[in-house]
């Protein structure tokens, strides 16, 4: 294959669905519209789109709430542009007041719950937060001098469902467009401080119509369950985003994503989609061998992203469920999934094909397209990318070229189109003069009948060269040095000697981000 630059890249590939939605569309466009116009109430008004704590809220008294949110905004002299923070659960709260803010034109801060009170403090300054609405047992986090004006969910005046639709159109929509700012999405800071990735109205829209309508194909009748929460992208997406464009329901839960947690919902309430992580669905199968209590008999689709989908993971699912897990990439400043398997086109280790309407290349770090089945930087183009990082013009300017996104990925792409991941760019290394992979080693390892899960990196031997370092959890079987030695030869039997790990260390837990991701950088610390 020729190599061309990333801007011959750019400005080769066709441009068919995504020149028309790049272009600057000035008309009048707002988020709440989208969702919630008289027009969209007189189909599916009466429709359930919240279901929470055994309480059910249809489109018409969502969009009456959403009104009397937008008044509590109002009343605390928020205008266009200002940000407004939520930190909430995921609660009938959190859909409102999302909607609330950008239906005034301010820009909504939803803010990991997870997160230690200094990351909190941090991105209230950072966003320059005028207003942050949160729930009683969460004040804590904000210490006793947060920097903005503060509402709490629990002491507003809120008399849901018993005020009339007309009262809640006192707040008029905001005259914003596609390309206004809507929100502005932290990333979990699990390598440094978080990062504001700031989206534009438009980029929900495209999620929907390129994702959510075309992969995933839901319709008014489904029921979607998540277990990632929606302060991520992933989680806004598949509580928000998707279902409330169909005039479907979700169900919301505040409760921690346990195996047990989660397969009662399911069992209980009867999702027909479920979203989850690669770690949720190892939970899950785990709990369903050791009792046999988890029913997916009734979801008609699995999801998985925030990390690559381990092909064991995989296999060991459709073997035990019937189902597919439709893995897939996405990220915070492409807001969803843009490479995803498809049903009937899924293939294990793999994170599927491009979704329509985005593109994506694999380059070198010369800016060079790669061949197939070499290895390459991900990058990516799609009308859902971020408009840049929040107040780091340095670190837009670096991640985003002629509106191509680098990922931070790196991938190989197969004759047939399938990408698969094989690492971070700052997670691959060299063993004598070769790249390993770590997911590659670490889907060897956890094909082993005593392991859990595992991680690899890069260490050094008693010579100072470069090795394999593997860190496991154990399922089963004592943690002794004759299990080290098992585990070394069966990784010795599927590969290369450079790959195998020469050093093998058993821990009790992964170190992970708090949306689920292994954080080798940790264990790299750890090591030295």
């Amino acid at each position: 294959m020729t190599s061309i630059v990333l801007i011959s890249l750019i400005h080769s590939v066709s441009c068919n669905i995504i020149a028309a939605s790049m272009s600057v569309d000035s008309s009048q466009f707002n988020l709440l519209d989208y969702f919630l116009s008289d027009e969209r109430l007189d189909l599916i008004g009466n429709n359930t789109a919240i279901e929470f704590r055994g309480n059910r809220i249809t489109y018409r008294q969502l969009r009456d709430d959403v009104g009397f949110w937008a008044g509590q905004i109002l009343d605390h002299g928020i205008a266009e542009g200002d940000r407004v923070a939520l930190l909430l659960y995921d609660s009938p709260e959190f859909i409102e007041c999302f909607l609330a803010s950008v239906s005034l034109g301010a820009i909504c801060v939803p803010i990991n719950t997870f997160l230690p009170a200094g990351d909190i403090d941090f991105i209230l300054a950072d966003s320059g937060a005028r207003l942050i609405i949160t729930q009683n047992e969460l004040l804590e986090k904000l210490g006793s001098s947060a920097p903005c004006a503060v509402i709490t969910a629990e002491t507003t005046d809120h008399p849901r469902g018993r005020h009339k639709l007309e009262d809640a159109q006192l707040c008029a929509v905001a005259a914003t467009t596609r390309e206004t700012p809507a929100f502005l999405l932290y990333t979990s800071g699990s390598t440094g401080a978080p990062k504001g990735v700031l989206h534009r109205h438009r980029a929900i829209p495209y999620t929907v119509k390129s994702y959510s309508q075309n992969v995933l194909r839901l319709t008014v009748d489904d029921r979607v369950f998540s277990s990632s929460r929606m302060f991520f992208a992933y989680g806004l997406g598949n509580s928000l985003s998707f279902p409330l464009a169909v005039g479907a329901t979700v169900l919301l839960d505040t409760g921690k994503a346990t195996a047990e947690h989660v397969a009662k919902i399911i069992m209980e309430r009867s999702p027909t989609i479920f979203f989850g992580v690669p770690a949720v669905y190892l939970s899950l199968l785990e709990l369903h061998k050791n009792s046999g209590h988890v029913d997916f008999s009734r979801v008609r689709l699995c999801v998985s992203a925030g990390e690559a989908l381990p092909a064991k993971i995989f296999e060991d699912w459709k073997r035990e469920f019937g189902h597919t897990i439709l893995d897939g990439i996405g990220s915070t400043e492409m807001l969803h999934i843009f490479i995803s398997n498809r049903e009937g086109q899924a293939r294990a280790g793999s994170s599927g094909t491009v979704v329509s309407g985005y593109k994506a290349g694999l380059l070198d770090e010369g800016g060079n397209e790669v061949g197939a089945n070499e290895l390459g930087n991900l990058w990516v183009e799609g009308a859902s990318a971020t408009a840049g990082y929040w107040n780091r013009p340095e670190l837009t300017e670096q991640t985003i070229k002629n509106g191509w996104v680098r990922t931070g990925d790196i991938y190989s792409r197969d004759g047939d189109g399938f990408f698969s991941h094989v690492g971070r760019s700052d997670d691959c290394f060299k063993v004598r003069g070769l790249w390993v992979s770590p997911i590659e080693v670490e889907s060897v390892l956890i094909a082993h009948p005593s392991v859990s899960e595992a991680a690899v990196i890069s260490a050094r031997d008693e010579r100072g060269l470069a090795t394999v370092r593997a860190y496991v959890v154990i399922r089963q079987g004592e943690r002794d040095d004759a299990l080290k030695e098992q585990i070394h030869k069966f990784a010795g039997s599927r590969l290369p000697p450079y790959k195998v790990p020469s050093q093998i260390e058993f821990i009790e837990e992964m170190p992970r981000t708090s949306t689920g991701k292994i954080q080798r950088y940790r264990l790299r610390a750890e090591s030295q």
